[in-house]
This record gives structure tokens, sequence and C-alpha cells, in this order.
């Protein structure tokens, strides 16, 4: 059963991130959708409704990562896990590059794979935001 998440909660969430998805780090205003509020480890997997567990995410990325806590990189038998936005820092698995997002350890190559964050449409948006000013 779904829990609802508060206005009040929903807003701390969103403050925190300073309204950026926590994931791709693109800023709310420059896309033409409410962002969600992520439930880092998904509710059938045991995560709970409290601000350690939720994260304000695009619906690119949430859509995309869905309820999946992890995947197998290219050739790899080990289960690699997400980036979890309370617990990891971007700056520690991520770095951009001219709207590129390179991995830096492989829970930020899981990341990019799952949630599909190179797609070319989504770089192409990024890098006329690092243009503007506006990225990350």
């Amino acid at each position: 059963m779904r829990q609802a998440i508060s206005s009040q909660l929903r807003a701390f969430v969103t403050e925190n991130a300073q309204y950026r998805c926590e994931y791709c780090c693109i800023h709310q205003s420059d896309l033409e959708y409410t962002f969600h509020v992520d439930h880092i480890i998904s509710l059938k997997h045991g995560g709970g409704t409290d601000f350690e567990n939720l994260a304000l995410s695009c619906s690119v990325c949430n859509q995309n990562k869905g309820t999946d806590l992890g995947t197998y990189l290219s050739g790899g038998e080990q289960l690699i896990r997400l980036f979890h936005p309370r617990r990891d820092k971007w700056e520690k698995h991520f770095e951009q590059d001219n709207g590129e997002i390179i991995p830096l350890t492989d829970i930020g190559a899981a990341t990019i794979k799952v949630l599909d964050l190179n797609n070319p449409d989504r770089i192409i948006l990024r890098r006329l935001l690092v243009q503007a000013g506006r990225y990350p």
C-alpha cells in the first residue's frame, strides 16, 4: 500500500534539494513538469516514507529508476547498488563535462546506466543549460 507524503515533508525534501533533481541535477524551473518525491528505497523493498529515504527527482529519473536498487555492469557478476542521495555525495560518484555525466565509481556507472542519465536528448538539454549558465 502506498504511503502518502505530507505536504510539509514534500516541501522539506524539495527545499533541501534546492529544487534540483538529486540524480541528474536539473533544476525544476528548467523543465515544464513538477518533480516527484522519490522513495530512494521503494516501499516494496522496505523503504520508509521519511526524509532519509526521500529524494527530489525529475520525472525521467524517477521513471527510469522505478523500484530498482542496483544493476550489473557489463561483464560483472556483482550487483552494484544505485546512488543514494541521502548517504552519498554526488561529487564522489559523478562529474559533469559539458552536459555529460561522467561516472567516477561503479555506483556512478550503475546509476548512469539504470537512470539513462546520458541519453543523447538529456545530454543536449544539459549542454544548452550549461551554455545558459543554468547547469549544474
